[in-house]
């Protein structure tokens, strides 16, 4: 018996959209995904698909082989093929195939980009750049020096309390992904900012204002990821920085500072709080960089 493909394609969306609550653009993306293999079969095999269980894996072997000839990003193939198993492992539990012909098919690894990141003197313009003798300048300059010098996540700058900070040991508590606790080293730089900021900065933005929040906006509110970037991105600027410039290119450039300067990969796991080290061995990569140049410059028949 023939199955009108066009019948199954729309249960699945429909499948998509009320079971699984997806949005319409991810619909869509699903469904422009799936068409791009079945134009394919009809283009390029001259095949007409009139039962979809007459899709085997070589047709599929032959899409994704062309797709990787073709140039398409790693990240692109990825999804490519998510949305071919997942559509094919629709059809396996409404009963309409007995074999998922995508069972063979791996996923391709995605390409990793390399962070950008600050040099140690491009960080440096960054910090000198921002005027101190003002209360929200000096506030905005102790959030650089400990986002930077703790390597933090936005997030984990912004919901630091009075009582995550141990000035007497200089370190501070923080909290990440899945609400995991580490506790992190911080320098005496930024230890001295800090600690003039709880004890003169912070009360007079504070005002009356109750609050464990350890950085306040101007009103004395908890400041924002916008009012955080706003505030980064006016310094790159003042400070001639031409590289694209978030929250996480400081995070990015503490890990390799560290390792450009001997950290070992494993304490940098722990102060980054990646649960997996494959997820830090990426700084390996701008570090060897570094290696290489000073290689360069300094051995004798390099």
């Amino acid at each position: 018996m023939k199955i009108n493909n066009l019948f199954l394609l729309e249960n699945y969306l429909h499948f998509l959209s009320i079971e699984k609550g997806l949005s319409n653009n991810t619909v869509d993306s699903y469904l422009g995904d799936i068409n791009k293999f079945f134009i394919f079969l009809i283009n390029d095999l001259k095949i007409e698909v009139d039962n979809i269980q007459d899709i085997n894996k070589e047709y599929l072997l032959k899409y994704f082989k062309k797709i990787n000839t073709d140039g398409i990003s790693k990240r692109s193939q990825a999804r490519y093929i998510a949305s071919l198993k997942s559509y094919f492992k629709f059809l396996i539990r409404e009963g309409i195939i007995k074999k998922n012909p995508t069972d063979i098919i791996d996923s391709p690894k995605k390409d990793r980009k390399l962070p950008d990141y600050l040099t140690v003197s491009e960080i440096d313009k960054l910090l000198d750049i921002v005027n101190i003798k003002s209360l929200l300048g000096y506030r905005d300059r102790t959030m650089l020096e400990i986002i930077y010098g703790a390597g933090l996540r936005v997030s984990e700058l912004l919901a630091l309390n009075t009582e995550d900070i141990n000035i007497e040991l200089g370190f501070i508590r923080c909290y990440g992904k899945g609400n995991k606790e580490r506790i992190i080293p911080i320098g005496e730089i930024a230890l001295d900012f800090l600690k003039s900021y709880l004890e003169n900065i912070r009360p007079v933005i504070l005002k009356n204002i109750k609050s464990k929040v350890l950085f306040l906006n101007s009103r004395g509110k908890p400041m924002s990821r916008q009012g955080f970037f706003k505030i980064l991105v006016k310094y790159g600027k003042k400070a001639g920085i031409k590289k694209h410039l978030s929250p996480h290119t400081l995070r990015h450039s503490f890990a390799t500072h560290l390792l450009e300067n001997g950290a070992d990969l494993r304490s940098v796991q722990e102060m980054l709080g990646h649960a997996d080290i494959a997820t830090t061995e990426i700084y390996t990569h701008l570090s060897m960089k570094q290696i290489k140049k000073v290689y360069d410059k300094t051995h004798p028949r390099a």
